[in-house]
């Protein structure tokens, strides 16, 4: 019997969707669930998408992007607040995560490219590539 209840239990899966807030995912439970910054930067997931956290009877969440939201490209500057990395574009200053920055081996003062939503309300950005000096 007992063995029949792990069982049971490994099958369980708790599936929250909800949308991405450029350093984790809102649920409907106005719970923030942490997304892998990797992930995100790699991803190139931007602030507002739809995402599906997957939450394993152990504690293990894995995401899927469900829904990704239009955004724009735009050109920016690397710079740092305390321990925050930011990129300063024309209009306005984002918020970029730590690990999108190690991932494209950034450093204060590159350009680089950025993606935020079309609605341009967003506090994040992510870092699609530097630029290159010429």
């Amino acid at each position: 019997v007992a063995e029949f209840s792990t069982e049971l239990m490994q099958t369980d899966l708790q599936i929250v969707e909800w949308v991405f807030t450029g350093e984790g995912m809102l649920g409907p439970d106005w719970n923030t669930y942490p997304v892998p910054q990797n992930y995100a930067s790699k991803s190139l997931l931007v602030q507002g998408s739809r995402l599906k956290a997957i939450i394993e009877w152990n504690g293990r969440i894995k995401y899927k992007i469900i829904e990704e939201i239009p955004f724009d490209t735009q050109i920016g500057i690397v710079t740092k607040n305390g321990e925050k990395y930011q990129v300063v574009t024309d209009v306005k200053s984002y918020n970029v995560l730590m690990a999108a920055i190690t991932f494209h081996k950034c450093n204060v003062g590159d350009t680089v490219s950025i993606r935020i939503p079309e609605w341009k309300d967003a506090t994040y950005a992510v870092i699609e590539a530097i630029i290159p000096k010429v």
